[in-house]
């Protein structure tokens, strides 16, 4: 259920025998496409690690995924077009950066990005992705950068932000494409992204 003002969220719920544990948004995002391209529903996934274990809170205890302590959470699953109108899923986010990233476009189902708070507005389970539209002087790189940490980077007169079910990101020229971490493209110059509500359950 997508979440709501004033409605619990998560419940109970221990990692069922025939869910799978994963350590990384990655390994996330390959079950979840796995599933996606053979027409089945994703298994549960155990959270260890990641982007998304670390917004909703996960501990990394693997004990934890089986015991009374563990909880459920249904999440969303974002969705990308690129070039050739190859479909592709990711659990965390999506991003296409320059080198310096004072170039990029990104859309966050997950609040992190490593160390950085990237997306401090992102829920896994409103429905919505993050996107945000990256324009940064090399000079402004630095500033940004020091604010990552704590998402006090927003607002910034050099990101445009938008909380969205659908859009496309457009570049002026072709940067590498990032799933979950993962380098799936040399060059992309649009990204056509949406967001699947409840589509995944994951425990903590």
């Amino acid at each position: 259920m997508t979440i709501r003002k004033g409605v619990a969220w998560g419940a109970p719920g221990r990692l069922p025998p025939d869910g799978v544990v994963v350590r990384s948004d990655a390994e996330a995002r390959q079950v979840v496409s796995q599933a996606r391209q053979a027409g089945h529903e994703a298994p549960v996934l155990g959270l260890l690690g990641g982007d998304l274990c670390k917004t909703l809170g996960g501990t990394g205890d693997e004990a934890r995924l089986r015991s009374d302590a563990a909880v459920m959470f249904a999440v969303d699953v974002g969705t990308v077009v690129i070039a050739g109108g190859h479909r592709a899923w990711f659990v965390a986010h999506a991003v296409a950066h320059n080198r310096t990233w004072t170039r990029a476009v990104a859309a966050c189902n997950a609040q992190w990005l490593g160390d950085w708070n990237v997306a401090p507005r992102a829920h896994p389970a409103d429905g919505l992705l993050d996107t945000y539209d990256v324009r940064l002087p090399l000079g402004g790189r630095r500033q940004v950068r020091a604010r990552l940490r704590t998402g006090a980077h927003l607002p910034h007169p050099g990101i445009t932000e938008r909380r969205t079910a659908a859009a496309s990101l457009r570049l002026e020229r072709p940067l590498p494409l990032w799933l979950d971490g993962d380098r799936q493209a040399d060059a992309v110059d649009e990204l056509v992204v949406g967001i699947e509500p409840d589509a995944l359950r994951v425990v903590i």
